[in-house]
């Protein structure tokens, strides 16, 4: 076979890209009657409830007479544990014990911060730990401003890692994506050739017909559909807020998410409440990968405020990543969510939900009697980092092997 490579080629190129990243979530946990805590023995804890980060659910336990007997109780100390099922789950930490006398001197041990040698660590499977053996001396701890009345207060923050493929993309010229949104948007905000108004409530919005057809079916049925009419130059929209369509019109054109701040002009605005609200327009008029990146984002950002107006909202948008996410949350975090606002309205709009609340409930419960057990088999896998007193980072598999590396 002969080719002429003086002849131009008809092949496309193509691109993809992968894409590490971290999903981060947080987790507060409180301790009250410290003093009454004391005494339990080496090896004893106390759990946190288990919330859930990047699809796993975590939890943190505290040891206030320490982890192992051979430090006599001299030290408390604190891991992070994998509460849910998982193969070699690659994570980042921070752990922060708050000063409580308002100075600010929190103790942190972050790797979100730092360069690690061998990357992020691996948690093998449910039950596998990581932390500190010799987090704090005690003798320290109960002398120091971390403790009041009593009371000890932690932070948790972790990242898991993720990674995504982007494409692959064909395209005979490569033309960067960024470019073409921010041509689409400059189109937008100029009005440029406009020959559509939409009216949404007591607001108008200019657009092109031909650019919201090749975006959403929606459109394209309106404007260019058997019964559409192309020359339709205004539109009257009910049932959606003026800031929300003016967030699908930024979508539609740069393909980005919109930033509700700039979109509203105002800091206070609850972007978890906006990002449902822009969920279901986006089901409305058809923009299917609007919706995932709103699933996606309100998976992030499950609170107790929120989680219950979210899982209707799944429900009836078909998400079933964040309806799952969100069963989990409401599951573990139950006495709370039952108090929001946004539980009435749930047993009003979705009644069925409750029993599959209900199931999860009992499901959590049953692992989390699981994660127990493991833990007292001491069957877990403990990643450390350097300890209070300045101590070697080490591992230790299940065989009880220890692993030394230099830090």
């Amino acid at each position: 076979m002969i080719v002429n490579c003086s002849e131009p080629s008809n092949a496309l190129d193509s691109s993809s890209r992968s894409i590490n990243e971290t999903v981060n979530g947080s987790h507060h946990f409180t301790i009250r009657g410290y003093s009454l805590a004391k005494g339990m023995g080496p090896g004893k804890y106390i759990a946190s409830d288990t919330f859930s980060i990047g699809g796993y659910d975590w939890a943190i336990y505290f040891y206030p007479d320490g982890k192992n007997p051979e430090d006599s109780s001299m030290y408390v100390s604190v891991f992070i544990a994998l509460a849910s099922e998982g193969t070699d789950v690659r994570a980042l930490f921070e752990l922060t014990l708050l000063d409580q006398s308002g100075k600010g001197k929190h103790k942190v041990h972050s790797h979100f911060d730092r360069a690690l040698e061998s990357g992020p660590y691996t948690l093998k499977y449910r039950g596998s730990m990581w932390g500190y053996k010799r987090f704090f001396r005690r003798t320290s701890l109960e002398t120091s401003d971390f403790l009041k009345d009593d009371c000890l207060s932690m932070h948790c923050t972790v990242g898991v890692v993720r990674t995504r493929v982007e494409g692959p993309k064909l395209y005979s010229v490569p033309i960067p994506p960024s470019d073409m949104g921010e041509s689409l948007q400059h189109l937008l905000d100029d009005e440029l050739g406009c020959d559509v108004t939409f009216q949404v409530g007591e607001e108008s919005f200019r657009a092109h017909k031909l650019i919201l057809a090749a975006r959403s079916p929606v459109f394209r049925a309106q404007f260019f559909g058997l019964v559409g009419n192309p020359n339709s130059e205004r539109v009257e929209l009910e049932d959606v807020e003026p800031s929300i369509f003016k967030a699908l019109l930024h979508f539609i054109y740069s393909d980005e998410l919109p930033n509700f701040h700039e979109i509203t002009g105002s800091t206070s605005t609850c972007s978890a409440i906006m990002m449902q609200h822009l969920l279901a327009a986006a089901d409305r008029f058809g923009l299917d990968r609007l919706k995932l990146l709103c699933e996606a984002k309100l998976c992030e950002e499950v609170s107790a405020d929120t989680v219950a107006t979210t899982l209707s909202l799944a429900e009836q948008h078909r998400c079933p990543q964040l309806k799952a996410i969100c069963l989990k949350f409401a599951a573990t975090n139950l006495g709370v969510v039952m108090q929001s606002e946004g539980f009435k309205y749930l047993e009003q709009s979705c009644p069925s939900l409750l029993s599959e609340l209900l199931e999860t409930v009992a499901s959590v419960d049953e692992k989390s009697n699981l994660v127990s057990g493991k833990k007292r088999s001491g069957s877990s896998i403990f990643g450390l980092d350097l300890a209070a007193d300045g101590g070697v980072a080490e591992s230790m598999n299940p065989n009880g092997r220890r692993l030394r590396r230099r830090v």
